[in-house]
């Protein structure tokens, strides 16, 4: 990986077959950061400011891949944190399901326990409210960060098998307001701001331009929350009337019996999310 300035600034960008949202991408001779290093967490947050991170995944499944963030919603009470995965995984039968969502289901108690209702996870429908399922990998962290590409938030595909994304630190400033990001001094890239944005708007079926609000992190926030809350609203009265815009519903939980968890876990672990780390690093709990 090689970085090189530009006005000053440090350009940095990666191209990794594995496990490209453990690290950012780093200048030549640094220590690769952890996939916060552009969070207000990583580089000392500040307790009042709200800062975004914005994921869509097709599974969100590991532990492991999931503690950074944990770590920077509890270190962080400004950090709202959206999700978008889909409604079911994409196994449905009766023995290969459960494994799938004991998967996601860790994670999700895990980002819950660290960050509250200030976690938002989200399930997408098409008009006629059929489920859409989500095969997209984006993360986009305090509209500074971006990335995108074929792997997944899981060690399957950052320790296993063969992906490649792609982490995006943009030098242009993105000129809307709010003009502060991240840490002290920091500052909203286009790239990551607008990648944001143009999800945000197919989302919450809006016109193109019509996202002045959703700059603003908590601001953006709400506004899924309040669309998703409508959109049920809609469904609960017996989907009287037009439906409401917006294409996303909250993210229903499923309950695991006891028994179901005992036999799905061993199958998550070591056939849907098999590690493929070395047993020293696995061993270090290090990537």
């Amino acid at each position: 990986m090689e970085g090189h300035t530009v006005r000053g600034m440090r350009s940095r960008y990666a191209i990794l077959g594995l496990a490209v949202l453990a690290v950012a991408a780093c200048s030549s001779g640094q220590e690769p950061a952890p996939v916060l290093s552009s969070a207000s967490s990583a580089s000392a947050p500040s307790t009042t400011s709200a800062a975004p991170a914005y994921l869509e995944d097709q599974y969100l499944w590991s532990r492991e891949v999931a503690e950074p963030f944990a770590d920077a919603l509890a270190a962080n009470p400004g950090l709202h944190m959206t999700i978008v995965v889909p409604h079911w995984p994409d196994e449905d039968g009766r023995l290969s399901k459960p494994p799938s969502l004991f998967g996601r289901s860790q994670v999700l108690e895990m980002l819950y326990r660290a960050g509250g209702d200030r976690v938002a996870v989200y399930g997408p429908e098409n008009h006629a409210g059929t489920p859409v399922y989500v095969h997209a990998k984006v993360c986009v962290i305090d509209d500074i960060w971006a990335a995108i590409g074929s792997d997944n938030f899981n060690l399957r595909s950052w320790t296993h098998d063969s992906e490649l994304s792609c982490a995006v630190l943009d030098e242009t400033p993105d000129p809307r307001e709010p003009h502060t990001a991240g840490g002290p001094g920091d500052y909203p890239r286009a790239y990551a701001r607008d990648l944001r944005l143009q999800l945000a708007r197919e989302h919450l079926d809006r016109s193109d331009g019509d996202d002045a609000d959703l700059c603003e992190p908590l601001s953006a926030f709400h506004a899924f929350a309040r669309s998703a809350a409508a959109l049920e609203e809609w469904y609960a009265k017996g989907r009287i009337g037009p439906r409401p815009p917006g294409r996303l519903r909250p993210n229903r939980a499923t309950h695991l019996s006891r028994w179901t968890k005992t036999w799905a876990k061993p199958i998550y672990r070591h056939v849907y999310d098999p590690d493929g780390r070395p047993a020293a690093l696995r061993r270090n709990n290090s990537f």
